[in-house]
């Protein structure tokens, strides 16, 4: 089984095209839709009594939600903004609120997960979880500017009590201190992470292990609209892809970031979660098929 903890948000987006308020948002949100085209997740989150029912139904189309707690107060919220390449984004507002003070509980039927993804989040509450957990054969983590900005020593024990660690160049160079990739992979993986997965937006991702380096291209994308999730969609695909197998056999683990970058690439071409809610598992297919034409020489 597989458990998607972390955040569920009401976001504003602003690209250069378009304003989107109040759309569904976090980073467990799109890691668990994701994660679901190979394997039915279990979510832990918390909501606010704002969060539409509109949305409360969609999740429950994706994952099994008996983790996911109403409490009194405003759904975590965030506001950001692109630039025109769609590459850089600015955050304009970060509101926690009921994310604030949450004490989550993994229910019962969670506890017995295999594989678990922590995604961006408190990372004290994160390490807290994963001890909840009965057998855990393959835990992942990701983290963003804000918690390595607030809590850097807590992401570092969180990367330490982990199996692997996504995150993207920017904050792996902001954690580390380092302008290299390659020395932020290695100290990442000197505080504990067995693998490490650099996440390099449209120039693809870079998978770390002991010497090895696997470097996995994107997919080609002529029309990019909105970035947001991408990198969620990317965890999530990859550990929903290992749940399916039920494998930490590293060419698995391989296959894996690939399906990840798949899954991103759906993530950008819609507003907001569209990107992967109307896709079907023969989308996903097809597109790994033509991945695999488009790196094959």
């Amino acid at each position: 089984m597989l458990t998607v903890f972390g955040s569920v948000a009401l976001d504003t987006i602003r690209t250069p095209t378009r304003v989107v308020k109040n759309a569904l948002g976090g980073a467990a949100t799109y890691a668990a839709i994701s994660a679901s085209f190979f394997e039915r997740p279990g979510l832990i989150a918390v909501v606010g009594n704002d969060f539409p029912k509109r949305y409360q139904s969609l999740l429950n189309r994706f994952a099994d939600t008996k983790g996911v707690v109403y409490a009194n107060g405003r759904t975590f919220r965030y506001d950001g903004s692109y630039d025109l390449t769609l590459t850089y984004r600015t955050t304009n507002r970060t509101e926690l609120n009921v994310l604030k003070n949450f004490k989550p509980i993994v229910p019962q039927e969670y506890q017995k997960s295999q594989f678990v993804y922590l995604a961006n989040n408190d990372p004290a509450q994160n390490t807290r979880i994963l001890k909840e957990f009965d057998r855990v054969k393959f835990s992942m983590c990701d983290t963003i500017e804000f918690w390595i900005s607030t809590k850097r020593n807590d992401v570092i024990k969180m990367v330490g009590a982990v199996d692997c660690v996504v995150i993207n160049d920017e904050e792996a160079k902001l954690l580390t201190k380092t302008h290299n990739l390659i020395k932020a992979a290695r100290k990442i993986m000197e505080w504990g992470a067995k693998y490490v997965i650099i996440k390099k937006a449209e120039h693809g991702s870079l998978l770390f292990y002991d010497d090895i380096v696997f470097p996995s291209p994107a997919f080609s994308m002529e029309n990019i609209v909105d970035p947001t999730g991408a990198g969620d969609s990317f965890a999530g695909g990859m550990i929903g892809y290992l749940s399916s197998k039920n494998s930490t056999k590293l060419s698995i683990i391989k296959e894996a970031s690939v399906y990840g970058n798949i899954m991103g690439s759906f993530a950008v071409e819609k507003y907001g979660v569209y990107g992967i809610t109307r896709l079907k598992k023969s989308n996903i297919r097809k597109r790994f098929s033509r991945y695999r034409k488009m790196v094959h020489f």
